[in-house]
């Protein structure tokens, strides 16, 4: 009976302990999705001594210039430059009830405190600023200030190891541009950066569809819609000249990121 009466005790106790128990930061934490544009595919590696652990560092080819985005809805409560130290140029996004977001060792910025940002905004580029030692995206997720295990559409990431993440961040629509590649029957060529001096890597037939994930500047090239030192990137190092591509805009498309 004494060893019945016990069980009985302390599944009881047990019980009022679970209604007290706050819910963990995993179940309370808002969806957060990779911090890349839609459907792109980044490797991102954890390790024992990162600092601060739970941190991953986001690659692929060709990544220097790459867009950021939020991960989440929220509001930008930092944006910040430590020099060559430390995370270099960041960015803190306030989600809320506690959450943040750091994206460090960027490029560039391309928004300010107090600024509301939802999924897929761009906030700024890949870089290697402060104490990195090549193109990366350092990024976390911190609960109250400390740092957490990082999740992807409630998905706990691996640690430890390296893991492709595909992202399915703004995925509405508004973070890739689409267009019709217009040569007049012949190949256009794809290169491995903005300019005919880059090397060449493929190319696309006349009258393809090509989605593009970000534009930027380079070589000028006359083609079937006249002059343009615009260039479209449609993969990861895969460059066309927007002189041959049908867009509908004459220029940048709006909403697409810069590279």
């Amino acid at each position: 009976m004494r060893r019945r009466w016990w069980s009985l005790a302390a599944a009881a106790l047990l019980s009022v302990g679970a209604l007290v128990v706050p819910a963990s930061p995993a179940m309370a934490a808002p969806t957060f999705k990779v911090p890349f544009p839609c459907n792109q595919s980044w490797t991102g590696q954890t390790r024992t001594n990162h600092s601060p652990a739970y941190a991953i560092d986001f690659n692929r080819t060709d990544d220097l210039g790459d867009p950021v985005v939020a991960s989440a809805p929220g509001t930008v409560d930092r944006v910040t430059d430590l020099g060559g130290t430390s995370y270099g140029k960041y960015v803190r996004i306030n989600h809320g009830g506690g959450y943040t977001t750091y994206y460090a060792h960027l490029r560039g910025f391309n928004v300010s405190v107090g600024q509301s940002v939802g999924y897929g905004k761009v906030i700024g580029w890949v870089g290697s600023t402060g104490g990195s030692t090549g193109p990366h995206l350092h990024y976390e997720q911190r609960y109250n200030g400390n740092d957490i295990q990082i999740r992807f559409n409630g998905v706990l990431a691996l640690y430890w190891g390296s893991k492709t993440y595909t992202s399915n961040n703004g995925c509405s629509g508004s973070t890739t541009g689409s267009g019709t590649v217009n040569t007049s029957g012949a190949n256009l060529t794809v290169r491995s950066g903005p300019g005919t001096g880059y090397a060449a890597v493929g190319s696309v037939a006349d009258g393809a569809r090509v989605t593009i994930y970000c534009q930027t500047t380079g070589t000028s090239v006359t083609g079937t819609y006249g002059t343009s030192n615009i260039w479209d990137r449609i993969g990861s190092g895969r460059y066309i000249a927007d002189a041959y591509v049908y867009t509908g805009y004459d220029g940048f498309i709006p909403n697409v990121p810069r590279c």
